[in-house]
């Protein structure tokens, strides 16, 4: 991921993933880069009677934490009109906000909090920015004595689902609305326009939710925000839009790996993804692909891809999405090879330990035509993201029924076409196919069953190739695995079923009959009922 999004939840649940090192500077660091910033702006950081203090009632929202997320989103804000409140615990940082940007929109900062909220119209908007976990946490525990019943508090984090239902449940116990809102689109995003996934009361997603349609990203003059569905469906949605992230860069990945395996320089390469994004392969993380392999490291004049250490990090929300799917036992096997990919690439001792013992071919590619593998790869990558896509948006069909969420899978699709890190053409196609169609799975809508029966015998060539070569390329061979397993009439399952038995007396059901058994392993081994 390029651009930087607001860092998810860090609890004490010893499972739980942990943001990279060193992705956020300390709270001393800010307290000292903002002072900095405003002392050679030539703001006094000290003397708050001589700053613009905030008016009664006269914000229409305001915006806790001004670090690059909240500062962006309050800009973005104000570029639509919105007269916005402005707090950061620090007050430094946020005169450096006014200091940079004030002239753009009407903005009323405030030092303290309680003037903060005293400045917000009734009922009170406030979105909070801040590092998720504990400071949300402290944040809201803030607010709480401050707000009036009817006040609207919106956590634009990365939280974890389930802490956001916490939340929602202690806030309403104090007569104030909650929502949980996913944004995607990192800084950049947050100020020219992200894709916004709001869950909580609807009702208070009616008090809310305008503002954060203006400052969406639009496409086909639609907003890219909508309601998502009750307590945390929001966040919930949104953690899943970054397990597909995770799967879809893994994608590409292996696709970059395969190409330079072909032999293709990286400006060969550079123009190949850029010939991809004309097609259906059109999205985001495509088109930066492109930019990041023409991109030449100004010490060594190599490729900076080549100089880059190959040890990718995880901020964590892949591995919630994995867990998740655990929890719901549904299958999301393309995301967990994305995250276990990361995993194997962040351990350098194993790495090493297995460099020296392990043998096998050497990962160059041999093949009759290049021209023609290169078009194979290009659809084994689409491939493999039609499956991500699938297994995603399963899973949020499937915690929507454990939940009670009421979840437009269609209108997921289409609220990520823009503004987010997944945007793609091909979302456009997905909406439509679960708007018109009712789906079980994204694989049998027409198309796109359609189409992956067409290029599925390349994509199994593209696998067998890299197999057979020494090229790893866990995406391309988890989803082609799942996609053959989704297919197949009859699964290994039933052989499992009779070990478990076997050991454990787990029962079995059988095809011709209702109800569960037991085989006698141990005695005559005759069947009984269980």
């Amino acid at each position: 991921m390029t651009a930087r999004e607001t860092q998810p939840e860090r609890t004490d649940r010893p499972d739980a993933p942990t943001a990279d090192p060193g992705a956020t500077e300390s709270p001393q660091q800010q307290d000292r880069a903002a002072a900095a910033e405003a002392q050679a702006a030539g703001i006094p950081t000290t003397s708050p009677q001589e700053t613009r203090p905030a008016s009664p009632g006269s914000a229409q929202v305001g915006v806790i934490g001004m670090a690059v997320m909240g500062s962006n989103l309050a800009r973005n804000m104000a570029h639509h009109g919105y007269r916005v409140a402005l707090f950061n615990r620090t007050f430094a940082r946020t005169q450096a906000v006014i200091a940079d940007h004030g002239t753009e929109g009407e903005f009323v900062p405030a030092e303290h909090l309680e003037d903060f909220v005293a400045s917000l119209e009734r009922p009170r908007r406030i979105v909070i920015m801040v590092q998720a976990g504990a400071g949300t946490d402290a944040t809201i525990d803030s607010l709480i004595p401050l707000l009036e019943e009817g006040d609207i508090v919106v956590d634009g984090g990365n939280a974890f689902y389930e802490d956001t239902r916490r939340r929602e449940a202690k806030l309403a116990e104090h007569g104030l609305r909650f929502i949980g809102a996913g944004i995607s689109g990192g800084e950049v995003g947050a100020l020219e326009g992200p894709s916004i996934m709001p869950g909580g009361p609807e009702s208070s997603y009616e008090f809310i939710g305008p503002i954060l349609e203006d400052i969406s990203a639009k496409i086909d003059g639609e907003p890219c925000c909508t309601y998502i569905g009750a307590d945390g469906a929001g966040h919930f949605v949104k953690m899943v839009h970054n397990g597909i992230e995770y799967a879809d860069m893994q994608f590409i990945g292996e696709a970059y790996e395969l190409l330079k395996a072909l032999g293709l320089s990286h400006e060969e390469m550079a123009d190949t993804f850029d010939g991809w994004n004309s097609g259906d392969l059109d999205s985001y993380l495509i088109e930066i692909t492109a930019q990041v392999l023409r991109q030449t490291d100004a010490r060594t004049g190599k490729a900076l891809v080549e100089v880059i250490h190959d040890a990718a990090g995880m901020k964590g929300t892949g591995t919630w999405t994995v867990q998740s799917a655990l929890n719901l036992g549904t299958p999301v096997d393309s995301i967990a090879a994305a995250v276990f990919a990361r995993a194997v690439s962040s351990h350098p001792q194993l790495r090493a330990a297995a460099q020296a013992a392990l043998t096998g071919p050497d990962g160059s590619l041999q093949v009759d035509d290049p021209a023609a593998f290169v078009d194979a790869i290009r659809d084994a990558l689409w491939c493999a993201k039609v499956i991500a896509y699938a297994q995603g948006l399963d899973l949020i069909r499937m915690a929507a029924a454990e939940y009670g969420w009421q979840i437009d899978v269609a209108a997921v699709a289409r609220i990520w076409r823009a503004g987010c890190i997944i945007r793609a053409k091909l979302l456009g196609r997905i909406s439509d196919e679960y708007a018109a169609n009712n789906l079980v799975t994204l694989l049998e809508a027409p198309s796109i069953k359609e189409e992956l029966g067409a290029k599925q015998d390349t994509w199994r060539r593209v696998v067998a190739t890299a197999v057979v070569s020494g090229v790893p390329v866990p995406g391309f061979s988890s989803s082609l695995a799942y996609y053959d397993q989704a297919r197949a009439p009859r699964l290994n399952a039933a052989l499992t079923q009779g070990l478990r038995d076997y050991f454990g007396a787990h029962t079995y059901r059988r095809i011709d009959d209702e109800g569960s058994f037991h085989t006698l392993w141990s005695g005559d081994r005759s069947e009984v009922p269980a």
